[in-house]
């Protein structure tokens, strides 16, 4: 196996080394590229770009694998619970039974946000987005939790954790002020997701019936989607980390990348489309036939990481089939799924492809059937991706040598040319 990568420039042969990862992918650094040729790579979109060395997720999108840490996504979401995998993501290890329950007291006692942030919730427009509330509350956290240049280790885990913890609190208090419902504090006889439904869905004049099976699925939702390598909101956070901005505002960072409709938003055009066609009465087979003609992507299908099924819409489906079939539960939006897939997993034209459902085709029928309204669906993701974020912050911050990221470019713009008095300009066409 070679070791190096040979480059020939303008009859000059450049050597530069190849790097190994635990999985046997391979990559080539190119950190000396341009001082040695003065040659930058261009790589629209990243896709063949590595931005870091990282120790928190695997993916190997053709063959559906995913794992935290190690551990298979399909072990987690049976047997563990989002806060253990938060530490797990965030820590690097499975927490010990004491080191988890301290961890869940932890998170309760730092639930609570400064009360006067309720002002700013107030001053908020009346039907004003979720999202933009919790990215804008969030990067308000620095003011009143101001954040040491310096931290030691356990300034940085119990901040960690309050993030953790009061981005729940937040999204369940914008969603409150989204919809014109007094807030819910959150409680200290709760664990992180029953405590978040509760602040969801209770109020003054109705109690929540927290429905283990409703818990369970938001459970498996949030950690299904606690990280996913590098993706649009993950690179955003080692961005803008990488100025050593606070972690406050990095996390916002990474909520408005997440925000945009081809990253977090992608699970209710998903619900949209299935309502659309049960409400102009086509039938799954014409919606697969049209998609065909017109070469237009159906919402949920394909990845631009899976090449196969990914492994995270597997487990969902499952758990829509646990919720959705209970009694009174029945959905035809996910009956219009379910269609659609079998007809899309027999059709050459998607299998050629690789037009296989993702995690979003599933995701928001699991959010619809609890109750979710659609604009909360992306601070769901949120609350969900906030360890990921945390976890790559941390490993960023402490590893050899981190520089501030500077991208290169391309310049195509005019060459060099004279000031010219605006007296003297002729008319822009």
């Amino acid at each position: 196996m070679d070791t190096t990568a040979k480059l020939t420039l303008d009859g000059k042969t450049h050597e530069f080394p190849v790097v190994a990862g635990a999985e046997g992918e391979r990559a080539i650094d190119i950190s000396r590229l341009r001082s040695d040729t003065g040659y930058i790579t261009l790589d629209n979109g990243l896709s063949n770009t590595g931005i870091c060395e990282s120790n928190i997720t695997f993916i190997d999108g053709d063959k559906g694998i995913l794992r935290y840490r190690g551990i298979p996504i399909e072990d987690l979401a049976e047997k563990s619970s989002f806060v253990e995998t938060a530490y797990l993501l965030v820590h690097g290890a499975l927490p010990t039974q004491q080191q988890l329950e301290q961890y869940y007291k932890l998170l309760n006692a730092s639930s609570l946000i400064h009360e006067d942030m309720l002002h700013f919730f107030i001053a908020f427009p009346k039907g004003a987005h979720p999202m933009g509330i919790l990215s804008t509350m969030v990067s308000s956290l620095s003011t009143f939790y101001p954040v040491p240049d310096e931290m030691n280790e356990e300034q940085e885990s119990r901040i960690i954790a309050g993030l953790i913890s009061q981005i729940r609190t937040i999204s369940a208090f914008s969603y409150k002020k989204s919809v014109g419902e007094p807030i819910v504090y959150p409680s200290i006889n709760l664990k992180f997701v029953p405590n978040f439904l509760n602040m969801m869905f209770s109020s003054p004049v109705r109690n929540f019936d927290l429905d283990s099976d409703v818990v369970r699925a938001m459970e498996v939702f949030f950690l299904l989607h606690a990280d996913h390598e590098q993706n649009c909101s993950t690179a955003t956070v080692r961005m803008v980390g990488s100025s050593l901005a606070n972690i406050y505002s990095v996390i916002s960072a990474g909520m408005n990348a997440l925000w945009g409709k081809r990253h977090g938003r992608a699970n209710q055009d998903v619900i949209l489309m299935l309502e659309n066609i049960s409400r102009t009465g086509q039938s799954p087979n014409d919606v697969i036939e049209n998609a065909k003609k017109t070469n237009v992507r159906l919402s949920g299908f394909g990845h631009r990481i899976y090449k196969t099924f990914d492994p995270r819409a597997k487990i969902l489906k499952e758990m829509c089939h646990k919720l959705l079939l209970k009694k009174g539960k029945m959905d035809r939006c996910f009956e219009t799924a379910l269609a659609l897939e079998e007809l899309a997993s027999r059709d050459d034209y998607f299998l050629s492809r690789n037009l296989y459902p993702n995690v979003d085709f599933y995701s928001g029928l699991i959010l619809r059937a609890i109750g979710f309204p659609l604009d909360m669906f992306t601070v769901l993701f949120a609350i969900g991706r906030t360890p990921g974020w945390l976890a790559h912050w941390r490993e960023m911050c402490h590893s050899d040598g981190f520089k501030i990221a500077r991208p290169r470019q391309l310049y195509h713009g005019p060459s060099h040319r004279h000031y010219i008095p605006a007296k003297q300009r002729a008319p822009i066409a």
